[in-house]
């Protein structure tokens, strides 16, 4: 999952470079030499499975945009990644991925995981989008 949250992030600001009129190769490279800002977050969620994936699908993508489907190998487990803006003026690309596990009858868990990349200026993009994010799942 690192790999690809990597390069999911290090395209956002090649994209955002090249958008800039900056090239964006050289900041793709830069971009995969950068420290990770990570946050995790485990929540508990009052639906049962398949009402916590539509629940949880549509609050990330009112958040963010969808990217790729994630392969599943386990039948009770939903894997649901947006990127969403973060940081000074919502620039910074936080990759934002949840899984939502069968957990009881009536509940399930989320394993919820924010990454962005930091620069000189510690913005702290990936604490404050699992923040909230997580607040936005709450019921």
């Amino acid at each position: 999952m690192d790999d690809h949250e990597d390069q999911i992030l290090a395209d956002e600001l090649a994209a955002l470079a090249a958008a800039a009129g900056a090239w964006g190769g050289l900041t793709r490279f830069v971009a995969k030499l950068m420290r990770k800002n990570v946050r995790e977050i485990d929540l508990v969620v009052a639906l049962p499975f398949d009402d916590a994936v539509e629940h949880v699908a549509s609050v990330l993508g009112r958040a963010g945009r969808t990217v790729g489907p994630v392969p599943e190998s386990d039948e009770a487990q939903r894997t649901i990644r947006v990127v969403v803006g973060g940081g000074a003026g919502g620039l910074n690309p936080v990759v934002v991925t949840a899984r939502v596990r069968q957990g009881g009858a009536t509940d399930s868990e989320v394993r919820l995981r924010a990454a962005a990349k930091e620069g000189l200026i510690r913005q702290r993009a990936g604490e404050r989008t699992a923040a909230r994010v997580a607040a936005l799942l709450a019921p």
